[in-house]
């Protein structure tokens, strides 16, 4: 045994020093690369198209598979003007992680918004299955992890996330919305207006039955006139009934803390399943209908932190999507994630 041991040393340390000799080394200065604007036919009978944009790490030149984090804007907002605005890019060059922006068509929405309300997108058709569709592209063109498939939405494009993750949760591992609405919230225009002034009343619209639960970050600001705080807590209280219809005998465990800072605190309360958290809720005190944390040269971005982008990735990336629809949780270490991370830093 102890020739066997020793034997293995020393196959490790020839291995390191042949890797720390030869590994490819990322070029002072290289960064990853904004793809410009692409249109995908996303239905051949109406011939209708849309636009997307994908940040791909540097990191995806060497080849290594790579998470893939789906970005849906909010009204009256654009995938450059999303991007610019959250700074997800620059967190995904840190983290090695791909960031796919979909674009809604003024032509479908004068100002830009998803339709979430409308019942072919409530049933996953319409615009929810274009952006799936885009998603599965992306995913089958690139290196792209297919476990680690997250979806993150703003405003609209949160309750637009909400849809997705409630109709195509087999595909998402983890979702994020940031001052959006429940599934279902409404299923027309003057029900949306009505949610976003004071919530959905009750379940406006019904559940599909035995989906995969996914777990989901909600950020809102406690000032935010636009879509009532309200729908913050009802978004939870959404995924709470989707996880206990998926697993009934499993109880969560709520934890809250306050977290002071020089700008905007804020309220975190923790769901925890086993001891993981799978639901969490952030309430930022003073912030209105803007992504915390962003970049205010641009509409709807507040940038008096916490860093809604940082957040949002800090919560999804240890979330797995395995093929049989079930969830792994990454443990905290791993020698393969240490590998990992000293491959990025060598």
């Amino acid at each position: 045994m102890r020739r066997l041991l020793k034997r293995w040393m020393s196959d490790a340390r020839a291995f390191l020093r042949r890797w720390l000799r030869f590994r490819p080394r990322r070029a002072a200065g290289k960064e990853g690369r904004f793809q410009p604007p692409r249109r995908e036919l996303v239905s051949r009978l109406l011939l209708n198209f849309r636009a997307y944009r994908l940040y791909l790490p540097a990191a995806a030149s060497r080849g290594d598979r790579f998470p893939l984090l789906v970005m849906l804007h909010g009204c009256k907002q654009d995938a450059q003007v999303f991007a610019e605005g959250t700074r997800m890019n620059q967190l995904a060059e840190r983290h090695d992680f791909a960031v796919l922006y979909p674009e809604q068509s003024r032509t479908a929405n004068p100002l830009g918004c998803w339709n979430w309300f409308r019942p072919a997108v409530l049933k996953g058709a319409g615009e929810a299955a274009a952006i799936v569709r885009i998603v599965r592209k992306v995913a089958k063109t690139y290196a792209v992890d297919t476990t680690r498939v997250y979806v993150a939405g703003m405003s609209a494009g949160g309750a637009m996330a909400s849809v997705l993750a409630n109709r195509y949760g087999a595909l998402f591992a983890a979702c994020a919305i940031h001052s959006g609405l429940k599934y279902g919230a409404a299923a027309s225009p003057s029900a949306a207006l009505a949610a976003m002034r004071s919530g959905a009343p009750g379940l406006a619209w019904e559940m599909p039955r035995h989906a995969p639960f996914v777990p989901t970050l909600v950020i809102h600001g406690d000032r935010d006139r636009t879509v009532d705080p309200v729908n913050a807590g009802q978004i939870i209280e959404q995924a709470r009934l989707a996880l206990a219809d998926s697993a009934p005998a499993q109880a969560l465990v709520e934890s809250t803390r306050r977290v002071a800072s020089a700008h905007h605190p804020y309220e975190q309360r923790d769901y925890a399943r086993d001891g993981k958290v799978v639901l969490r809720l952030i309430a930022v005190e003073g912030l209105d209908h803007a992504w915390s944390g962003g970049d205010d040269r641009h509409p709807f971005n507040d940038p008096q932190g916490p860093d809604a982008s940082r957040l949002i990735w800090d919560f999804v990336k240890d979330f797995r999507r395995l093929p049989d629809g079930s969830h792994e949780w990454s443990r905290a270490w791993s020698w393969s994630g240490i590998w990992r991370w000293l491959w990025r830093r060598a």
